[in-house]
């Protein structure tokens, strides 16, 4: 029996996943998603296998899920003006390509990690109980990962365009110059693992010092990283897009440039590393950088 609840007293047998809901639904301490998921792990009965399959799922629905739109969007002409290199509209043949080589990737190198993160859960003390933390919790640990993550893709993903590191490992990300949105996890897998140790091995280094973390925040944490990395290769530039309210935001134009000039523009959620450290990519960038070095000659 799952031990996502303390009390299952008042809990009558259970045959559906609607029945285990239904048990969940008298629990007016809880809200409904709190509900949701305490029935989801009661009704599998194994928290190892339902939290593997959680993850994979999730995984599998938002990353694709994301993807749809812009590929769709791809195929409408209407769009190709907010492209920011519109003379490169993905084929149906890359698009093809990409979806295969991120499948195989998935299965053959995500899922075996997935499947046993469970075990570490309860090893370093990660709850998967019900009820959830507070709002304020998630928030300030949420907008702790993404500037750590932020950091830990910026110094490996510079790392990756060094020399060997970029021709054996990195360069099979850059098969596009100009990225689109199932592009995001095209990768080599010492790559796909690496950086994605930054999304999911910061929260458990967080775990690990403050003893403080639910599975539900991680799981949405990882939703939100997978949204911001396909939008970063989508490709698309529009008057709402993100970082015309948050400067600071990268966005598809700060990571377009670096596939479209292959250096520069390193990080992954902000802009403010480039900036500091003169890694900008594109015209702009180089610009700013030869203005730098000639106030220094003078």
């Amino acid at each position: 029996m799952s031990s996502v609840y303390h009390d299952y007293s008042t809990f009558s047998n259970v045959t559906s996943f609607a029945d285990s809901f239904a048990n969940f639904r008298q629990l007016d301490n809880l809200n409904w998603f709190e509900q949701i998921w305490g029935a989801y792990y009661y009704y599998i009965g194994n928290d190892l296998f339902a939290t593997g399959l959680l993850f994979f799922s999730v995984h599998e629905l938002f990353y694709f899920g994301r993807c749809l739109p812009w590929a769709i969007i791809d195929r409408i002409p209407y769009f190709n003006k907010y492209k920011i290199q519109d003379e490169k509209i993905p084929s149906n043949k890359e698009q093809w390509e990409c979806l295969k080589s991120v499948l195989t990737s998935h299965f053959l190198v995500e899922a075996f990690p997935i499947w046993f993160f469970h075990p570490l859960c309860q090893t370093i003390g990660i709850s998967y109980q019900v009820p959830f933390p507070s709002i304020t919790e998630m928030l300030i640990q949420w907008a702790v990962f993404f500037v750590l993550e932020d950091a830990w893709h910026y110094w490996f993903h510079r790392g990756l365009h060094y020399g060997v590191f970029y021709k054996y490992i990195h360069k099979q990300h850059h098969r596009y110059a100009a990225p689109f949105g199932l592009a995001a996890e095209y990768a080599h897998p010492v790559e796909v693992a690496l950086l994605g140790l930054g999304t999911v091995g910061i929260p458990i280094v967080w775990c690990m010092i403050t003893g403080k973390l639910h599975l539900f925040t991680v799981c949405i944490w990882i939703v939100m990283r997978l949204f911001q990395a396909v939008d970063a290769h989508s490709g698309y530039e529009f008057p709402w897009s993100l970082h015309h309210f948050l400067p600071f935001w990268a966005g598809a134009d700060h990571h377009d440039e670096h596939h479209h000039y292959f250096i520069g523009g390193y990080a992954s959620s902000f802009r403010w590393w480039d900036y500091v450290l003169g890694t900008e990519a594109g015209p702009k960038g180089k610009k700013q950088r030869e203005e730098k070095m000639n106030k220094k000659n003078l």
